[in-house]
Formats: structure tokens, sequence, C-alpha cells
């Protein structure tokens, strides 16, 4: 049976990370609606978005005869003080997000869910825990006009100059904090029957 992996995002930060780990695989977008439930909390925010974006675009993908497709949805939220904290969309939005989180100690919420047309569904929640520093407004205003990071949760880019920005992480797996925890992604795609290892020496290798 072959395998057809799917990243059911559209954020180039999660497909440069799973592209990293040499698998083959393509992109849609799942078209889900990411409006939080009323008194819904960030963490459970984040999971049921991965799982609607997972079983959404295996609705969306289909599949050939003799062949299994795994799809995968990932979710990021910012828990501040129990607060969800989503992308800001622009400056204005950032620099207010970074202001009130000035100082704070966050949990970040990477919710990840695989859905396949072989195997049963998936879901897991990484945290990574994050201390802010007592940074100024005079840096805060200047960070957001060079990186203008208005498509990261909390405008806080970790893997460039939000680093500027952060005084402590804590993490099981350091490319959660960008996106997505690539070695829980590789570990589900093994449980559901995929060798990833055979799969990227392959794509590498030809």
């Amino acid at each position: 049976m072959s395998t057809r992996i799917i990243l059911a995002s559209t954020s180039r930060y999660r497909r440069e990370l799973l592209e990293r780990s040499g698998l083959r695989f393509e992109v849609l977008s799942p078209q889900v609606d990411e409006t939080p439930l009323p008194g819904e909390a960030p963490a459970a925010l984040a999971q049921r978005l991965a799982l609607a974006k997972a079983q959404a675009g295996l609705a969306l993908a289909g599949a050939a005869p003799g062949e299994q497709v795994v799809v995968i949805g990932s979710d990021q939220v910012i828990d501040h003080a129990g607060r969800s904290v989503g992308k800001p969309g622009d400056a204005a939005r950032a620099i207010a997000q970074l202001q009130a989180m000035r100082g704070a100690q966050l949990t970040v919420c990477t919710g990840v869910a695989l859905a396949s047309t072989a195997a049963a569904p998936q879901e897991a929640l990484d945290r990574v825990r994050v201390q802010l520093r007592h940074y100024s407004d005079h840096e805060i205003e200047r960070y957001v006009a060079a990186e203008q990071p208005f498509d990261c949760a909390g405008a806080i880019k970790s893997e460039a100059l939000g680093q500027h920005l952060i005084e402590r992480i804590e993490s099981a797996d350091p490319t959660s904090l960008i996106g997505l925890p690539v070695l829980t992604v590789l570990a589900m795609l093994r449980r559901a029957g995929v060798d990833t290892l055979q799969l990227a020496t392959e794509a590498t290798h030809g």
C-alpha cells in the first residue's frame, strides 16, 4: 500500500519544519473557522482546531485504490493567564499583545491531530513554557517594525528576532514553539503504520 502524506495547513512555518524531516508531502488549506467557542480554554481550542483541520483535509483529499492517505492538522494558541492569544494580523494588535504579555510566563499550546484512511484518528497536545523579558515599548515597536510577526501567535517569532524578547524556554521539542512538534508528528505517523525513516531516505536518495 502506498502512502500519501498531507499537511492540512497553509502555514509556511509548519511546511518548513516538516520539510526538515525529509518526508514528501502535499499541502492543502482545510478552511476551518478558528473562532473560539464561548469559555473555551486555550489548550482545548488548539486541540479542537487541529482535529478539525485534519478531518477537513482528509475529506478534501480523496484516496486512490490501494493508497493510504494520512493528513496532519495542527493549531497553536498561546495561554496567557488562562486567556487565548492568537495571531495579531496587524502592527497595532501585535504591539498591544506584546505590551499585555510583557514579563509574563506563557504556555504555548500546540495541538496536533492525524486523520487517516487506514488508521484511527490520533490527537496530541504539546506545551512549551516561555518566560518573556520586561522589554520596553521602544523594543516592542522596533521589533514589530523589523519582523512584522503578524502571522505568529502572540507576535512572538522565536526563531528570529523574537528571541530578543524571551528570557527562558522550557520545551521537550524545540520545533513545537515555531508551530509544529515534529517529533510528535513522526511518532503519530509511525503509530499509523507509516515507516517514516524509509520514506524520508527514499525521498532524499531517490
